[in-house]
Parts: C-alpha cells; sequence; structure tokens
C-alpha cells in the first residue's frame, strides 16, 4: 500500500493482499444487505453485486468530498475471470449439450439478432441527436453483448472512423453496461416469476441466510432432464466427500487448462483472429472433460469443480465491481447517456417480449430472460451471477445454466465480431 498522486489527485494505492481483503468483507457485507435489505432481497440482486458496487460508491464519495482516490490491485480479474469460465468447459459434457442442443442454438439465434437491435437503436438515436452513428454501435453490442474485451479489440476501428478517444468512451459504456446489469436483470425476472408463478415457493433458508450468500456456483441439481450418464457422474461424486487433495487435483487441472487455452488464444492472435482470453481455455477444459468421461485418465470430481467455479466467479464479480470508476459515468456526455438509457429500456423489453416468450414462457424462460441482460448490457460473470441468485431464492434452473453461460462467454463473441465489423463498414 503507498499514497502517491494520481492525476493531481493524492491516490491511495491498495496491493493485491488488501484488495483481496477488501472483496472478501465486501462479499460479506454485500450478503448482509442482501438479506436485511427489502429491495435487495425482493429483486434477488446478487450479493457479490451489492458489495462490489457499494465499495464502488465509497471510492466515489471519498473522491468528491475527501479528497482521496482510491485504486485496488485488480491483478487477479483477468485469471479469476479465466478460472470461471474453465470451469463452465469442465462441465460441458456431451451429454449435457445434446440436452441443451435446440434450446441453446434458438437462444444463440436470439442473442444474436439482440446485438443487430442493438446498433441499429444506437445508430437511430445517435443520428436523432446528430452525434455520430460510430457512437450508436460503440454504446450498443460493441460494448453492450461485446463487454470491455471486445470493445478493446475494436478501438484502433473505431478511431479510424473519427471518433476521438475511442477507448475511454469504450470504456465507459462498457462500465456503464456492467454496472447496470446486476440491478435490472434480477428485478425484470423476479416481476415475471411473480406475476406470472412460475416458480415453487422459496425453500426456506437457513437463519443464517449462508446458503443464500453462497449460491454463486452452479445450483442444478440432476433432474428428470439430465442425461443418465451425467446423472451416474453427479450421483457418483456426491457418494464421496470432497477433500482437500480433491480441490487441489482439480485446481491443477484448471491450471492446466489456463495455461493451453492462452497458448491456443495466442496462436489465433497471431493468425490474426481476435477472441477473448478465455475461449481458448473453455475448449482446452471441454475436450478433456469430455476424453475424462470416456477414458477415466484424470477422475474430475464435478463438485470441487463447481467449489472452485463458486470462488473464482464470486471474488472475480466483486473485484470488478470494485474497481468501477462510476464517475466516469456522471462525466458521460449528454448523447452517450441518452443512448445507453435507451439502450437499457430496450434491453429490458426485448428480455420480456422476444427472451422470454421464445425460450418457452416458463420459470425456466424468465432465468434465461435475466442471464440474457446479464450479457446484454454487462459481461457472462454478472449473467451468472443473476442466475445464481434467482436460483437460490426460487429453485434450480438447470437448462438456464447449461445455456446462457456457454452461449454468452462463447457463441456470442463470434457473431458479435460479425456484427460490428458489417455495421462499422456500412456506416460513414
Amino acid at each position: 500500500m503507498e499514497l502517491t498522486i494520481i492525476e493531481g489527485l493524492r491516490t491511495l494505492k491498495l496491493d493485491l493482499v488488501l484488495t483481496l481483503a477488501l472483496a472478501a468483507l465486501f462479499l460479506f457485507v454485500g450478503g448482509w444487505l442482501q438479506r436485511r435489505v427489502g429491495v435487495f432481497a425482493r429483486a434477488s440482486i446478487p450479493s457479490a453485486a451489492i458489495g462490489g458496487l457499494l465499495f464502488a460508491a465509497l471510492v466515489m464519495i471519498l473522491r468528491r468530498y475527501a479528497p482521496l482516490g482510491v485504486t485496488i490491485d485488480s491483478t487477479l480479474r483477468a485469471p479469476l475471470q479465466t478460472a470461471f469460465f474453465t470451469t463452465i468447459g469442465y462441465g460441458a459434457t456431451l451429454g449435457l449439450l445434446r440436452a441443451g442442443g435446440a434450446r441453446m442454438i434458438f437462444f444463440f439465434i436470439i442473442a444474436s439478432l439482440m446485438a443487430v437491435v442493438q446498433n441499429f437503436a444506437g445508430i437511430a438515436v445517435a443520428l436523432a441527436l446528430k452525434a455520430p452513428p460510430a457512437l450508436g454501435i460503440i454504446c450498443g453490442s460493441l460494448t453492450l453483448t461485446g463487454g470491455p474485451a471486445t470493445g478493446l479489440a475494436f478501438t484502433s476501428l473505431f478511431e479510424q472512423k473519427g471518433v476521438a478517444g475511442a477507448g475511454a468512451l469504450i470504456i465507459a459504456s462498457a462500465t456503464f453496461g456492467i454496472f447496470v446489469s446486476s440491478l435490472v436483470g434480477n428485478p425484470v425476472a423476479t416481476a415475471l416469476i411473480r406475476r406470472r408463478r412460475l416458480a415453487p415457493k422459496p425453500s426456506k433458508q437457513k437463519d443464517d441466510g449462508s446458503e443464500q450468500f453462497w449460491a454463486i456456483g452452479s445450483m442444478a441439481p440432476p433432474d428428470e432432464e439430465t442425461p443418465v450418464t451425467d446423472a451416474a457422474v453427479r450421483a457418483k461424486d456426491e457418494a464421496r466427500t470432497t477433500e482437500p487433495g480433491e480441490l487441489l487435483r482439480n485446481l491443477l487441472l484448471i491450471l492446466l487448462a489456463m495455461g493451453v487455452g492462452a497458448l491456443i488464444s495466442f496462436a489465433a492472435t497471431r493468425g490474426g483472429i481476435t477472441l477473448p482470453g478465455y475461449v481458448g481455455t473453455m475448449l482446452v477444459a471441454g475436450v478433456a472433460r469430455n476424453l475424462d468421461d470416456r477414458y477415466g485418465w484424470l477422475r474430475i470430481d464435478t463438485r470441487a469443480m463447481d467449489a472452485l467455479g463458486t470462488v473464482a466467479l464470486a471474488l472475480f464479480l466483486v473485484i470488478a465491481l470494485m474497481d468501477l470508476k462510476l464517475w466516469q459515468l456522471a462525466g458521460l456526455a449528454v448523447p452517450m447517456l441518452v443512448i445507453l438509457a435507451a439502450q437499457v429500456v430496450l434491453m429490458i423489453l426485448y428480455a420480456v417480449f422476444v427472451t422470454f416468450v421464445l425460450m418457452g414462457r416458463d420459470y425456466e424462460a424468465a432465468v434465461t430472460s435475466s442471464g440474457h441482460i446479464g450479457f446484454g448490457l454487462g459481461i457472462t460473470p454478472n449473467a451468472v451471477a443473476n442466475m445464481e441468485a434467482l436460483a437460490a431464492r426460487f429453485g434450480p434452473a438447470p437448462r438456464s445454466f447449461l445455456v446462457v453461460p456457454v452461449v454468452g462467454a462463447f457463441f456470442i463473441d463470434f457473431t458479435n465480431a460479425v456484427v460490428i465489423t458489417a455495421f462499422a463498414n456500412w456506416i460513414k
């Protein structure tokens, strides 16, 4: 920890250890608030989102009134995100993929169409405000469906289009999306669930609320729709205790997949293909899982993978939100704010009248809609955290947990890149 001057402001720079300690503290604070504040509980706002946004708000207050800046060490953000997606890859068995096949393809089409709609709407609002049409794409699928990683990958393209400071605009827009997606996704889904009585009554939580607080990993128990092979694997896992040695061995498998995936992503980049860093890792993990199901070489423990994914997602999300610079949102230009506000309304309407309706109008469709808002405005971890909070309160949604992370973390990046490029070439 050190006190320094950044942009003329006294700034406290927190090291990695203090950052992790504060992340843990605000995870607990977020969980406490989620249980005690009625509006948070009723809307099923994820605990990590509450804690992370609370820290970001406190930093903004200190910056404004102390004045004192605070920066955290976000070094672990990328590794934690990659580790989380690796656990998703290790859960992608052929049986589960077959079970979600048609539903996954259908949701992929719905999400891809939303990327197109976001750009049309963004360009239309930008032109109405006499702003550059490229701003409509930046505040469209580039940073909302795409997220900050996809947005930054196209920075040079939009600078060539004459957008000065495109990188800063991309970060600001992506930050806005991540902020809002954690706040609006579950209230929309909760309203659908309650109004249509789609879910059974919430199961009673323990008095300390621990089950709800820690519900940020996989909540999908085996059911009658789960393929027999996967049910057998899960039953075998549940029959044995997850020992420390099992956790360590599965952590090593995650790290190995991350390493091989990093090499694949590097090779793809050298070949001129820009992909998020976790895509290669997910592919490696998926292949390894299915080979292990066939030959049993790795002896993957799905319960250990779920536990490690729980830790990675919780820490990633709270650190990502702690690192938000909320004062940048307050300083957004009026055209940008108007476009982004319109995009939020559009995403909610699309989730309710398109995603929810076409995915079946049932409880799973409501959870999927919340997940779609999560990555349609923010990033896939927002989507998963939204769905986890719903599952902890109303009950499991196994199909949603299969479909949304795979589409949001993997498939949508391919079509969104094509959509962004097509619109960028179309505008003048």
